[in-house]
Parts: C-alpha cells; structure tokens; sequence
C-alpha cells in the first residue's frame, strides 16, 4: 500500500540557506557558498523581523563559522553584536539555549576559554541533556588545562549524541591524552558520519593533522589532498598540504602552497611556517615579509578579540626578544594553564637565559602524555642547559622518533644535537654490575628465632 502525499512531503533537497544553518545548528562545517546564502537570508529576513531572536542567533552562529572559514577577525565582532541582540530580545534566564551556546563557541574560538565555559555551564545547568553545549565544554575545559573535565564532558557528548562531532571531540581529547591510535580511530569514525562535502573535508584535514604529528608525511598529504577535493575552500588544508611537502623536499610546492593559504586564511601560525621554511632554505632576506606579517596579523585579530598570545611568544622567543615573550606569556598561563602554553613559556624562558624555571614548564608540556615533536625537542634543548645529557639526549631521539621533520629549522638541529652528544657510554650506568665474583650475604643476623609454642 502506498500512503498519499500529504503537506509536509517535499521531494525537493534542502536549500543552500536550510543545509548552512543545518551544519551551524550542529557546531559542524558548512560549505562556503551554503554560508554565504544563510548569511544573506538571515540578515534580510531581519531586516523586516528585527524581534526574531532565533534569527539573530542563527546569523551569529553563521558569522562565526564564516570567521572560522575565512580567518577573517572582522566576523567576530558581527557574531558577538547578533548574539548580544537575540539575548537582549530573550534572555539566558529564560532559555535562550542556542544564543547562549554560541556565545560559548564564540568565546571558545577566540581563544578566551573561561568565558567559553561559563557560558556553556550555564546552558548544562539549565538543560543538561542538550547536547550542543558539551563540544563548547570539551574546548573550554581543554584550554584551561583541565583535561579530566574535558574527558567527561566528551564521554557525556558520546553518550548523548555520538556522530560527527562527538567523535572529533573524542579524537582531539585522544590526541591530548597521548593515545594516538584511538584518535586516529575516532576521527575515522567522524569522516564516516560526515554527510555533506565540507563535513568531509573537515574530518580528512584532522586526519592529516594527526598523520602529520605522527610524523607519516606521505599520509598526511594524502588526507590534506583529499580534504580539498572535497571542499577547494578549505584554507586549513591547503596550510596542511603545505607543510607536508615541505617536510617531503618539495620545497618550491610548498612555498607556493603557504602563499596560497595565507591569502584564504590569513593566521599568524602560517606566516610564521612560511619564514621558517625560507630560512632553512637560506632565503634569510624573502624570510622577513612572512616574520613581519605575523605580528601585523596578530594585531589585527587581537583588536577583534582574538587570543594570538602562543604563536606571538614563540615568534618572539626565537626571532624577537625573548624577554618580552616570557612576559607575554607569563600573563597567559596566569589564564590558560595547557600544554601549549606551558611548553611555549618554557621555551621562552629557556631563551632568555632561565632553564631552572624552564624545565619546570617543559615537564607540564610533556607529562601528560601529548606526543609532540616541539615539545621534546624543547625539553631536550632546557636539559642541555642545565648539563643533563641523558635526559637530552632522550627527549631528543623522542623528538625525531615521534616525527623526524617536525620542522624545516629545528629538525636538522635536533639530529645535530644528538650527533653531538652521542650515545650512552658501554655497559650501562656505573655500580650496577659487581666487580668481583657474587658472595651471598650472611643473613642470620637478620633472621628471628620461632617461638617455642606455649605449654598447657
């Protein structure tokens, strides 16, 4: 039996508008021409309904993935103006849930994590089984360095709504965690439940971010190629494939790439990629426009609320003034106490001199487990400072074990290092071995008579 079509059957796909604010709704990618549709919609449908809260927290949440797509700063601003007005039209205490999470993700996106999770605690307090609120936690609780809380609230994601979100989160929790093989398995799970092309290319960009940490060059360029046959627009990618052939030796590609992606995500991260990559090439003088372009690109995201403050003292520690990146940094970890903050002040405190105060931040980078290349290599180059060549020299062969190019500057250091410091001597450590032959102790000076048993 067939039942007659009724009102609400529509055989037509979604429009672009419907499949963007779809994806925003969700906290996933949309396509950038699905963006530019919804955002268009929206702002003219408000141009009549200035009282719809709901669209003006739909346009918010659109401004700030297209800030996320496009690397633009100006698109925060927006989104924080449109969410402000859907909550002054309702308010958080009357269950402004959506306008309330993107705040979150807004906060969370600028780098400004204690603000990302108030905002998002306050959604759970109020309706712990939306589920939207818990990826804002899992960032919040990430960037503030309390890595058991982001476990849970990504557990409790899983739990709630397990799908293309819920297993990226998982695989980045994995991958701060140290335990490479389930991110890896998680994201493949995400590309699995991605849908649309842009959710597909998102998952194949983490999947090459992970490759390429693991040191797998070939993998990762794979998976960043694949991203962009899926979504040419993804700029995160083309940054990606950039430095995957960088590390291969195609050096010329890998310029070009850089290039291309600063002018479709102009962040700091990439320009200061590229002046390292000419200068390992000996192009010192081409080196200084990408060096110069990382703090003009800082400063205009920080005037828009952008957190620059990690890729600004690593510029500075090793191409600046290291004094100013201990202060800069300082002020940040008295915010946000995580790995990369921690491994970043404690490499600028090793370049200003300071390796007892150094090791004390390199070993919070490190112990938790994350495998990063930086971060040993970092570590080794403290201990060096402070004359402890054992520890060097592992966290050096930790450093090219975990990805032998890890960087086009510190990489060729890195194995110049362990050249120079060699191997451990012959035999294992002194004492452990007795000289002469074995003689079993006397004992019996330790040994306790047994009690007669008492008599009856």
């Amino acid at each position: 039996m067939i039942r007659p079509a009724g009102q609400a059957d529509d055989a037509r796909p979604p429009a672009p508008s419907q499949r963007a604010a779809a994806a925003v709704g969700m906290g996933a990618p949309a396509a950038a021409v699905d963006l530019t549709a919804l955002i268009a919609d929206r702002e003219g449908w408000l141009k009549k309904h200035a009282d719809d809260e709901e669209s003006w927290a739909v346009l918010g949440s659109a401004y700030l993935e297209q800030a996320r797509r496009t690397a633009e700063p100006v698109w925060y601003p927006k989104a924080e103006a449109a969410l402000k007005r859907s909550l002054a039209l309702r308010p958080a205490e009357k269950g402004n849930f959506d306008a309330m999470t993107a705040m979150g993700a807004l906060a969370g996106a600028r780098g400004d994590f204690g603000t990302a999770k108030k905002w998002a605690e306050l959604v759970r307090a109020q309706s712990p089984q939306r589920w939207t609120a818990y990826p804002v936690l899992v960032d919040a609780y990430s960037g503030l360095g309390d890595y058991k809380a982001a476990e849970k609230a990504m557990e409790r994601l899983l739990d709630l709504r397990p799908g293309l979100v819920g297993y990226a989160k998982a695989a980045q929790v994995y991958r701060d965690r140290g335990w490479r093989e389930d991110a890896t398995a998680s994201m493949e799970h995400a590309a699995g439940a991605a849908k649309s092309p842009a959710e597909k290319a998102y998952a194949m960009f983490r999947l090459g971010e992970l490759a390429w940490e693991r040191g797998e060059s070939a993998e990762a360029l794979q998976q960043y190629e694949g991203a962009l046959r899926a979504d040419p627009a993804h700029g995160g990618a083309l940054g990606g494939r950039a430095r995957a052939l960088a590390s291969l030796g195609r050096h010329g590609e890998a310029v070009r790439d850089y290039r291309l992606a600063l002018g479709r995500v102009p962040v700091p991260a990439l320009a200061l990629e590229l002046g390292e990559l000419l200068e390992s090439l000996g192009r010192r003088e081409e080196a200084q426009d990408p060096y110069a372009q990382v703090a003009v690109l800082a400063a205009e995201r920080t005037a828009k609320g952008v957190n620059e403050e990690v890729v600004l003292g690593l510029y500075e520690a090793d191409h600046g003034e290291p004094a100013n990146a201990v202060r800069r940094l300082t002020a940040e970890w008295s915010r946000h106490k995580n790995v990369q903050v921690a491994d970043a002040l404690g490499w600028a405190l090793h370049r200003a001199g300071d390796d007892e105060s150094a090791l004390e931040y390199a070993k919070k980078a490190t112990e938790l487990g994350l495998r990063n290349a930086d971060f040993s290599y970092h570590r080794a180059q403290i201990e060096f400072g402070l004359g402890d060549e054992a520890s060097a020299r592992r966290h050096l062969q930790e450093a090219l074990r975990t990805n032998p190019r890890f960087s086009p500057l510190r990489a060729p250091l890195a194995r110049q290092a362990l050249d120079t410091v060699g191997d451990p001597p012959p035999g294992g450590p002194e004492n452990v071995r007795p000289k002469g032959r074995w003689v079993a102790p006397d004992m019996s000076a330790y040994i306790v008579p047994k009690k007669k048993p008492s008599q009856r």
